[in-house]
């Protein structure tokens, strides 16, 4: 189960944070990816940043240098730190777990971000 937080409104050049709790049994004796994608209306839903168990870190070319992702291994969560956002960063964001050595992918509900220009 992946609970998602934060997101909401903000104007152009404002920053904005995420925060998604995994739980369930397989997360205590798999390793897992977690990750923020994203789907803005008319457009596939894109990988944005994910973050591997061992902290090695993936963004997309678009956020590099203004988002920045990060982990508690402890707690499983995931958070996004969202800087100097641009009204094209405007979408729902869905964090994400990925089983490692499987096919096993989980999914949050889903949290809008709506960026003003």
């Amino acid at each position: 189960q992946l609970q998602a937080s934060g997101g909401g409104l903000v104007q152009a050049g404002g920053s904005l944070g995420l925060s998604c709790a995994a739980s369930g049994s397989i997360l205590s004796s798999m390793s897992f990816t977690m990750g923020w994608y994203r789907q803005a209306p008319g457009k596939q839903r894109e990988l944005v940043a994910a973050i591997a168990s061992g902290g090695t870190t993936n963004y997309a070319d678009s956020v590099k240098g203004r988002f920045t992702i990060s982990r508690d291994n402890v707690k499983n969560t995931v958070f996004l730190q969202m800087n100097s956002l641009k009204p094209e960063d405007t979408a729902v964001y869905y964090c994400n777990v990925a089983i490692r050595l499987t096919a096993l992918n989980y999914w949050g509900q889903g949290t809008q971000v709506t960026v003003s220009s």
